[in-house]
């Protein structure tokens, strides 16, 4: 997994320089709406509200989209738009596992757009049940290095229920059950660390190892997916060394 989450970091920081800004910030602020409507507009009385802000704010979403976003979802505006979750599953080339976590108001545009993103890209379609049992449900923090070591953020998290803390070059990844992300990413805010995000992700159980050009034809196959306004989030099976990445580039 490191490999994975280190190309996604990487992909992060970029994706907030160029012209995927403006995608980025829709799915934050969708979140947003989804988390305010799903569990009251509150932030304080729903984590995952306070957790989707958090990201939005630290991706630099201004503050008037964030709370427009926050008084929709909680039906103090109107304009909210009717968003479900809807997941589908496929294999990228190299028998990669892809989990795809759509968020959005017409199931059947997502369906094209997903379908036609996989299987132009060297890709399958998979039935539901097919895939997914390769994946959990995990809580994931991601937080930068700065003057945090490595031993600083395991005994803020460790009695908070952390299972294992990632070294992903400029930043580390905590990694939790689902059920504890609030208790383990509470833990670093009394601790004093500055983290970016804090989510529940679907982590692969098992990885599948990928040569440089099976790497190029899978990242082509999600960012290809990213492109579509209704996928929120690509999860995916692979590890990819050191090695492959830089000789991607």
């Amino acid at each position: 997994m490191a490999g994975h989450s280190k190309w996604a970091t990487t992909k992060h920081k970029k994706a907030v320089l160029d012209a995927k800004r403006g995608k980025l910030f829709a799915k934050l602020i969708k979140n947003i709406e989804v988390a305010a409507r799903t569990g009251g507009g509150d932030p304080n009385a729903n984590p995952t509200l306070y957790d989707a802000i958090y990201k939005a704010k630290k991706n630099s979403v201004p503050n008037d989209n964030i709370e427009r976003a926050r008084r929709r979802g909680a039906g103090e505006e109107a304009g909210g738009a009717d968003w479900q979750t809807v997941m589908y599953e496929g294999y990228a080339p190299g028998g990669v596992a892809l989990l795809i976590e759509c968020l959005t108001d017409n199931r059947n545009r997502a369906a094209s757009e997903v379908r036609t993103a996989v299987t132009r890209n060297g890709g399958s379609m998979a039935e539901p049940g097919s895939v997914s049992y390769l994946f959990n449900r995990k809580g994931v923090i991601i937080l930068p290095k700065k003057d945090v070591t490595e031993d600083d953020v395991m005994l803020a998290v460790l009695d908070a229920g952390a299972e294992e803390v990632n070294d992903l070059g400029e930043n580390f990844e905590v990694v939790c059950e689902a059920g504890d992300l609030v208790a383990v990413r509470t833990a670093l805010q009394e601790a004093g660390i500055d983290y970016e995000s804090a989510d529940a992700k679907w982590l692969p159980s098992v990885s599948v190892p990928l040569d440089e050009e099976t790497a190029k034809k899978v990242f082509r196959l999600i960012e290809a997916l990213e492109d579509s306004d209704d996928v929120q989030e690509v999860y995916a099976n692979f590890d990819v060394s050191d090695e492959v990445l830089a000789a991607i580039g």
